[in-house]
């Protein structure tokens, strides 16, 4: 890894308006570019069109493309301020009503590099939207990059798979709710369990179904520092990664670090846990019907 610095972009959409907000995200893509001549820009969760749209399946895929026709405007942009870009949005499917939660890494060059889809769908979420089924690391000049989306990072076992693949840093594009202490907590433990940069850009404002989403992007390092926190609204957050990260415990302090969380893991005790498991604790809501 080499020094890096990246940047989040936190904006608002406006509800199932794709043409307005890829608009959006081209201008503010240019703006985090001449601003903070960042590698890689990362935007939230469904950025074309909010998480929550109110559609069926089959009207969200007839307003959605594939890749790479939805992601065209923003990798002439890509290419134009020759950075990589993280640009989060539904596409198709082969099949009229197969719509994915996708997360799409453009290069300098404004080729698709990769798409990850979703893989932890969200229990609302399973109306619309289907689980991806694979999870790769990309490789760039700077950094090696793994993505995941908002509920996915609630999914150690996700993050783990990435890291040993080689990333160095996880960007996870979200539309949290929940709460800001879920969301500080699951981004730090997936920074801190794995030894990566993790770049949380969350959504912020209404969707169309009324859902309104705090912000507080954030960008935390390897042994859990907050390098960069968002307020509410639309702001850019940016940090610079240093590709030396674990020299010291903590941040703050000059003691040696001596651990490391994947060399230092006994795997011996590990067999079995890839297995399906139902909770010991019901949950409330499980079967209402979405």
């Amino acid at each position: 890894m080499k020094e890096t610095v990246i940047a989040g972009v936190q904006i608002a959409i406006e509800p199932n308006n794709v043409k307005k907000n890829i608009e959006k995200v081209v201008k503010w893509l240019n703006k985090a570019a001449e601003e903070y001549n960042p590698d890689l820009i990362i935007f939230p969760e469904t950025i074309t069109t909010g998480f929550s749209t109110g559609l069926s399946k089959e009207e969200l895929w007839d307003l959605m493309d594939t890749v790479p026709a939805i992601s065209e405007d923003v990798s002439k942009a890509a290419q134009k301020n020759k950075v990589y870009v993280v640009f989060p949005t539904y596409t198709r499917g082969e099949k009229r009503g197969d719509v994915y939660n996708s997360s799409i890494l453009i290069g300098p060059n404004g080729d698709v590099v990769g798409v990850y889809n979703k893989t932890h769908i969200y229990p609302a979420e399973r109306a619309w939207a289907l689980p991806g089924e694979t999870a790769d690391v990309y490789e760039t000049p700077f950094a090696k990059i793994g993505m995941i989306i908002c509920y996915d990072g609630d999914y150690p076992e996700l993050s783990r798979v990435l890291a040993m693949k080689g990333a160095e840093i996880i960007v996870r594009p979200s539309a949290l709710l929940r709460s800001f202490e879920i969301w500080k907590i699951t981004n730090a433990a997936r920074a801190y369990d794995n030894h990566v940069y993790l770049a949380g850009i969350n959504a912020t404002g209404p969707d169309a179904t009324g859902n309104y989403y705090f912000g507080n992007s954030m960008i935390v390092s390897p042994i859990a520092e907050q390098m960069a926190l968002a307020t509410a609204g639309e702001t850019i957050i940016s940090a610079k990664l240093d590709p030396d990260p674990l020299k010291y415990m903590s941040y703050g302090i000059r003691k040696p670090m001596i651990f490391n969380h994947l060399e230092d893991r006994n795997v011996k005790v590990y067999d079995g846990i890839l297995k399906d498991v139902k909770s010991q604790f019901p949950v409330s809501g499980r079967y209402l019907k979405e």
